[in-house]
């Protein structure tokens, strides 16, 4: 009866693949999302130059550019759409758009669930690790289960990968440190016993 027990536990564990180590896309461009600051410089008019923040639409209103659609544009796209705008009123407009804040649109955040000391939305940054999701977060809690982790990977049509986040954080295993990706969700069962 025992070993049955075990077997069905052990079998638990793996239900879904490892996650890949490397998982991050070397083509990845920061786009700005709602929440996200966005510094507007436009050389040789410092009356129209600002920072302003995305709406939570995705829009934004600076001087002579009323309600333009940022979300998902990188600094570059936004800035030449914004030299468009001005191009009605001022020759030939330079605009330098530099972003902070970094929130960045949902669909490129990390969000962690579960048995996190502070569950919550992270915004997405290159090379981001397992490892810096749960400094984060805080660690995992009492009741966390955290080798039965899993990432729901959106990026990949929803595929879930499993993690041993537990083996990382408390037994300091570097082996289980996975990369994430833009869109990932990390979800975080409580543990049975």
């Amino acid at each position: 009866m025992l070993a049955l027990v075990v077997g069905g536990l052990a079998g638990c564990a793996s239900k879904f693949p490892p996650a890949p180590a490397s998982a991050a896309d070397a083509d990845y461009n920061y786009v700005i999302g709602p929440g996200d600051s966005v510094n507007i410089s436009v050389w040789r008019n410092p009356e129209l130059s600002t920072s302003v923040p995305v709406r939570p639409d995705g829009k934004l209103t600076a001087p002579l550019v009323e309600d333009l659609p940022a979300m998902g544009k990188d600094s570059t796209t936004l800035a030449r759409d914004i030299e468009q705008h001005l191009a009605k009123y001022i020759r030939d407009p330079v605009v330098t758009v530099i972003v902070g804040g970094f929130v960045g649109p949902y669909s490129e955040q990390i969000r962690v669930i579960g048995e996190a000391a502070n569950p919550q939305a992270l915004p997405y940054k290159q090379k981001m690790t397992l490892l810096d999701v749960m400094i984060a977060v805080g660690g995992l809690t009492d009741f966390a289960d955290g080798n039965g982790a899993s990432i729901l990977r959106t990026a990949e049509g929803n595929k879930q990968y499993s993690v041993r986040i537990r083996d990382l954080v408390k037994r300091g295993d570097v082996s289980a440190n996975v990369e994430m990706r833009p869109g990932d969700v990390l979800i975080i069962p409580q543990s049975w016993f």
